[in-house]
Order: C-alpha cells, then structure tokens, then sequence
C-alpha cells in the first residue's frame, strides 16, 4: 500500500498553537505498516517530556517522525517547531531549523577522535555550543579528547553523542533511551547534565523504557499505547498514579 502524504486538512498551529513543539494528529507508516496513529502533543520551550509506553507503542517512532527522517513517513498531521512547518521539512531542514535527535545507537563516528566527532557536527552552521563548553559540561570527554570516539565506554559514548547534537545550534533535544545498558551512577551524571541543558532554555524529550528515572527528571509526561496517546499531564501525577503505571508502563 501506498499512502501520499495528505497535509491539507491540518490546522495552522504556529498561529493557534501556544507551545514551543507540537505534534497535532500525525499518522505514520513504515511501508504498509502503521505505527504511529493520531498523535497528539505540546511541549513548550525550556520544558522536559518524558515520552513513554511499553515496547512497540510507538515511542521512537514518534521521535523520527518529528526529527523528518525518512521512515516512519507521515501520511496526515503537522508537526511545528516555533512557528516553523516541521512536517514539510526533510531531516536536514528540520536539524537546521532546531530539531536534534540523539538515537539509540548513537551512532559515533568510527575512526574518528572525540574532537573530531564534535568538530564534524560544526562544519556548518548553524553552530552551537563551543568545544570547550562542551567539554565543561562532560569533562570526561575533554579528558579523552584524542581517543577515538568508538573505543569509549557506554556511558561516554552517550555524553558525546548529547555534546554532538549541542554542538549545533538546537531547540529541542529528541533523546531516544539514553539510559540504556548504563550503571545508576552514570545515569545519575547525565540527569544532572539535562537539567543543566534545560537551565540552558533547551527542550527536551526523553524516550526511556526506565520510566520511573525520566519521570523524576521530567516536568510533563505523555504516555502511548499502539501508537496513540492515552495520557498527557504531569509527571508527578504518572508517579502518584500505582494504576495508570501498571497498565501502560508495567511499573
């Protein structure tokens, strides 16, 4: 099945919208399957969102949809970025208008030293944060700055991989599982460097399956389910709520 991208029914949210990023009733497919059906959300600027659901809810699709890439493709809704049209973007004009997704993966570049991994993120503007505030920010990664960016540890590679995407000029952070495979300890150093983002003025969403850590460090929550949205409002009342937690989030 082929399904063309059909935007015209949209509402204008750069002009009714009151939030920073808002996804309004996106629909998304990889090929004929459809993963993401109708979500709907704001999150507005300076402010963390925990995105979150059981596995296959739709989460990082989500992710992808709103930073352009090419799958899952969205078929119907608008995603607006302050003011900007996100969903007739491609994955290149989104990152240049403020969209930075850091994967699971993370995909550090191979063969390339940790400077150099974050020099390559600024070979064109627009620029964000300098070397050496980055490396203020993790000083692990100053430490090791001439190590290639591969060899580090998990929770290293995850620090770089958030140092690269604000070595761009961004308006909203897109991180997908970043707690994956780390020690608490680690977890605990990259919490405190996403409330030093967010003091910053940076948006963030957090995809994480260790829900009960992204609750803490967020403001807002939305919760999905096959790919729809069955919860939006406060972390502190997902946390509050023993019900709501085992039903969705198997917590």
């Amino acid at each position: 099945m082929n399904v063309k991208p059909d935007f015209s029914k949209g509402r204008n949210l750069a002009e009714t919208a009151p939030a920073f990023l808002s996804v309004w009733d996106i629909h998304a497919y990889y090929g004929e399957s459809y993963i993401v059906q109708g979500v709907d959300f704001n999150v507005h600027e300076g402010e963390i969102l925990a995105l979150l659901g059981r596995n296959g809810a739709g989460k990082t699709s989500t992710l992808r949809a709103i930073a352009r890439l090419d799958n899952p493709a969205i078929t119907h809704g608008e995603v607006w970025l302050d003011h900007q049209p996100l969903h007739l973007m491609n994955s290149y004009k989104a990152a240049q208008a403020g969209i930075a997704l850091v994967p699971e993966d993370r995909r550090i570049i191979a063969g390339l030293t940790v400077e150099e991994n974050l020099k390559l993120a600024q070979i064109a503007p627009p620029i964000g944060w300098s070397i050496e505030r980055l490396y203020e920010l993790f000083p692990r990664l100053g430490e090791r700055r001439m190590q290639e960016g591969v060899t580090l540890s998990g929770g290293e590679q995850q620090m770089l991989a958030i140092a690269r995407a604000l070595a761009r000029d961004i308006k909203v952070l897109l991180l997908d599982e970043p707690y994956e495979g780390l020690a608490p300890v680690i977890v605990d150093e990259i919490e405190r460097t996403l409330r030093t983002i967010k003091e910053q003025g940076i948006t963030t969403v957090i995809v994480e399956q260790n829900a009960v850590r992204a609750l803490e460090l967020a403001d807002r929550s939305v919760i999905l389910d096959t790919g729809t949205v069955v919860f939006d409002g406060s972390a502190a009342e997902v946390l509050q709520n023993k019900e709501l937690r085992e039903e969705y989030l198997a917590i």
